[in-house]
């Protein structure tokens, strides 16, 4: 009789095997992933850095792929993330696991089709219609522009790789350049049309993901296969979502529509010698009036509909199905029906966008209800200086993710941080895991962390300083604050602001107070100087968004976290307003269950940059006395791990000093 290899023996042998610890968090994270795969009931598990929660979740979900021959799906929010699953964990998984399965597990990497190269597009010269540089000229040999010179180099490695996968060309190209050159699925003239189907690298993706046991994508392709009528990812009915604090922000993402004068231009563009010229000029006109329009107004949320933004709205999206229905996409020259299929996309969306917009304004369809409002972003090219952006996206996603997500596949959804104020019920309801008409089926789960918080960190709080300004720069209090605590700590301190404004302003007056060097956001690129910050011990990087989840610097190079406010979201942003509005109409508390749960999570990324392995130590330094004094600050300091607190000055930099000194 064979003997039953459990998950836990598995695991036991994928740690031996890659030469790692096997940790008591590991072992019971994946038991409850296994408990849930069986059972069909989701879970939320936190797993602190350290846990070695992807093979907590690798380990079960190949065990459960090849016994039930279905495949599971694996979601991440970046790249890095993927690249490290599939290039080093899974490859190695495979082969330790292959003598204790009843076969060989398999894998596969999947994106979305404007992430590969068009073959189609490629060989029949038929780049976007809608950039500057003429068709003719974007192959010629001599072109003299850098989208001519990335078109060509994309071009000539189009015969040299062997995914067309847009991540593993280096170095990149801007998005301007690659849009020469891939479709997306829309855009796509369709297997049965393309003659360079049977080469296509989208199409090799998929069926390779097909036949594949572990499927690993991002959270954007996952958002399109659920909004979506057509699937783009295998059936498959196990979920795992890793860096789950980012899903529900990525779905929203890909749920937001715009229009902007660019986007208006690229679509008359794009429909020009294919209709009549009077439905060319209605188009023109619709979209002149609508982008007039939202360059004079004023920004923020739109709730009121009124004459003026209905009529231009009506009569874009109008013109725009009208001309989508005068195109004709059935021509067999691969290089017209990539044409027309573009110019109808393009209409379409527009078209789309624009009644979207009308119908928010009317009686609210069950599950979504969306918000509406104009931003002016800084742009160079733009009259004026700025761009002006008509958006509109959905109040909440919990009711699609609930519907079209978890009501298809058993998930797992973990991270480093998913309690807000020690609750997972914050994060299960921005999932709708949580709310909906039927019972909850869900569970929490927090297997710790490795570290000793209480004796490798400090968390800080300068009670001392006064509250934070409107202006988002610091105070002169709070600029002598940063220069005691980055001169006791001898640098080594990377620096979380709440805007790239304070960043520069604040590490401006650094350079010239120290002797220590300092780094800011912006100089090169992140990848750039966070490695100038991980090879030289005295060297301080200042930053903000990605700095505050994306830098993983083991050691002393970095043993003070310093962050300069809390991070509520701009108390103008109209999607976060509106959604606390909701929940206020519905009588709840919105500040705590937006903008505090907004605050909480990304305080707790921040200060998950300090310990990255077992022997760290430092400090995570908050400068805004509002976390000691304020009724939320419980709730936050609850979302933060349990360090050792205190909001003495003088016993963090003697601390600092300690570490300093070895």
């Amino acid at each position: 009789m064979t003997a039953v290899v459990t998950v836990t023996d598995l695991l036991a042998a994928a740690v031996d095997a890659l030469g790692g610890t096997q940790r008591a968090g590991q072992v019971e994270m994946a038991q409850a992933v296994t408990e849930a795969f069986e059972t069909g009931k989701h879970l939320a598990v936190q797993a602190g850095t350290g846990t070695g929660k992807s093979l907590a979740y690798l380990v079960p979900s190949i065990a459960r792929a090849v016994s039930a021959g279905s495949p599971v799906v694996v979601s991440t929010a970046t790249i890095a993330l993927q690249r490290q699953l599939v290039d080093r964990d899974l490859p190695r998984l495979a082969d330790a696991l292959a003598p204790r399965l009843p076969r060989k597990p398999t894998f596969a990497l999947l994106k979305g089709r404007g992430n590969y190269l068009c073959l189609n597009k490629i060989h029949n010269g038929a780049a976007s219609e809608g950039d500057d540089l003429p068709q003719e000229e974007l192959f010629d040999a001599v072109a003299a522009t850098a989208l001519g010179r990335d078109v060509q180099r994309l071009t000539a490695w189009a015969s040299d790789t062997e995914t067309g996968d847009r991540d593993e060309l280096a170095p990149g190209v801007p998005d301007r350049s690659w849009s020469q050159v891939s479709v997306s699925a829309r855009e796509c003239i369709g297997v049965s049309r393309c003659p360079y189907s049977a080469d296509c690298y989208s199409e090799k993706a998929r069926a390779k993901a097909g036949t594949a046991d572990i499927v690993v994508t991002n959270h954007a392709l996952l958002a399109i296969d659920a909004i979506a009528d057509a699937s783009v990812l295998p059936e498959h009915e196990m979920l795992v979502v890793d860096e789950a604090h980012e899903l529900a922000d990525r779905v929203t993402g890909v749920a937001t529509g715009e229009l902007s004068a660019t986007a208006l231009g690229a679509a008359q563009r794009r429909i020009g010698r294919l209709v009549a010229d009077e439905l060319v000029e209605r188009f023109e006109a619709a979209g002149a009036n609508l982008a007039a329009m939202i360059h004079d107004a004023e920004p923020g949320r739109i709730d009121h509909l009124d004459d003026e933004l209905a009529t231009y709205l009506t009569a874009l999206r109008d013109a725009a199905f009208v001309i989508r229905s005068a195109i004709d996409t059935t021509p067999s020259d691969p290089q017209a029906a990539a044409a027309r299929t573009e110019a109808v996309t393009a209409v379409t969306e527009i078209g789309d966008i624009a009644a979207r917009m009308l119908d928010s304004f009317g009686p609210a369809i069950p599950d979504r209800v969306d918000v509406v409002w104009l931003d002016h972003e800084e742009n160079s090219r733009a009259a004026a200086g700025k761009r002006a952006v008509l958006r509109v996206a959905p109040l909440s996603v919990s009711g699609l993710l609930r519907t079209r997500l978890f009501a298809r596949a058993t998930a797992v959804l973990t991270s480093a941080t998913l309690t807000l104020g020690g609750s997972f019920d914050g994060m299960a309801a921005a999932w709708g895991l949580s709310g909906g008409d039927q019972p909850d089926r869900w569970r929490g789960l927090d297997v710790g962390s490795p570290f000793d918080h209480a004796k490798s960190g400090i968390l800080y709080v300068a009670k001392h300083l006064p509250p934070p300004g409107r202006d988002g720069t610091g105070s002169p209090a709070q600029l002598d604050e940063i220069e005691a605590l980055i001169t006791a700590a001898g640098g080594r301190t990377l620096g979380l602001f709440s805007s790239m404004r304070a960043a520069k302003a604040t590490a401006e007056v650094m350079a010239e107070r120290l002797s220590t060097p300092v780094l800011c956001q912006g100089q090169d690129t992140t990848a750039a100087l966070v490695k100038q910050f991980a090879d030289d011990e005295q060297t301080s990087l200042f930053g903000t968004l990605s700095l505050w989840q994306g830098v993983d610097v083991p050691g002393p190079t970095l043993s003070l976290v310093l962050i300069d406010r809390i991070p509520f979201p701009r108390p103008d942003d109209p999607l976060l307003t509106a959604r606390q509005r909701a929940i206020g109409a519905r009588g709840g508390n919105g500040f705590m269950a937006v903008a505090a749960s907004h605050a909480a999570l990304l305080l707790s990324q921040g200060a998950g940059r300090l310990l990255r392995r077992i022997d760290d130590r430092g400090v995570v330094a908050i400068l805004d006395s509002r976390m000691a004094t304020a009724r939320y600050g419980g709730f936050l300091r609850a979302s933060l791990p349990p360090f050792w607190a205190t909001t003495d000055p003088e016993r963090v930099r003697a601390a600092l000093i300690r570490l300093r000194n070895g």
